[in-house]
């Protein structure tokens, strides 16, 4: 959690105060810093999500249907900064707030999937009934990730094309660039530590009975 707090406080750093205007959007574009790798984030955590499902679904693995679970939350959050940034970009670019977009209605879609997922969580008593369930659900959405990623090559869309990933001829300049990558690792670091301690949070949930988790306690109280 350190390292993302730090790359936080670089990443902003660089990207609100030492990369200059956009010569079109002016400051405007600075709301990229959170937009983009909460977006870039919101494909990533769900493929974590649905190829942990997948995992726990055929070969019965219980940390891999955990992952899946802890993963669900956060990944809806990054879907909808992704979203809520989106529109306060849009406004003053679009000079509308929101439109049935290929990239945004795909992006909205991705959100429900998470929320369905999260929803069938809750919805069963026995967790690994509820885990086979959000797996079925996580491995057929996969189908809207590069509908997500493509869209704005497969259709005429307001949003903007493909930048970072031009690397045959780049359309951010270095100054706004580095910033936005450290950003993303900020971001991915910060998933992987928040995902982590709910997995372990939620193993000792699982196994509150094992004996090895009752040593565990005891050495904890006994050190403090």
């Amino acid at each position: 959690m350190l390292l993302s707090l730090v790359l936080f406080a670089v990443g902003l750093y660089g990207g609100l105060v030492m990369a200059p205007a956009d010569y079109q959007q002016g400051d405007s574009f600075r709301i990229i810093y959170i937009h983009v790798p909460s977006a870039w984030m919101s494909l990533f955590v769900y493929m974590v999500m649905a190829i942990s499902g997948g995992i726990g679904l055929i070969w019965h693995m219980k940390i891999a249907e955990i992952v899946a679970r802890s993963s669900a939350p956060i990944g809806a959050s990054f879907t909808f900064i992704a979203l809520v940034t989106g529109a306060i970009w849009g406004k003053p670019m679009w000079g509308t707030w929101w439109v049935w977009d290929a990239r945004l209605t795909s992006e909205l879609i991705l959100l429900f999937l998470y929320l369905g997922f999260i929803a069938l969580q809750s919805a069963f008593e026995d967790r690994r009934v509820a885990a086979r369930a959000g797996a079925i659900l996580a491995l057929v959405g996969i189908v809207n990730i590069p509908i997500i990623h493509y869209s704005v090559e497969w259709w005429n869309t307001l949003h903007q094309g493909p930048t970072v990933t031009k690397f045959d001829s780049p359309s951010i300049h270095l100054s706004m660039l580095i910033p936005l990558l450290i950003m993303s690792l900020a971001f991915t670091s910060y998933y992987f530590s928040v995902m982590l301690t709910r997995c372990r949070s939620e193993i000792l949930e699982y196994e509150a009975n094992a004996n090895w988790v009752k040593e565990l306690l005891t050495t904890k109280t006994a050190s403090i």
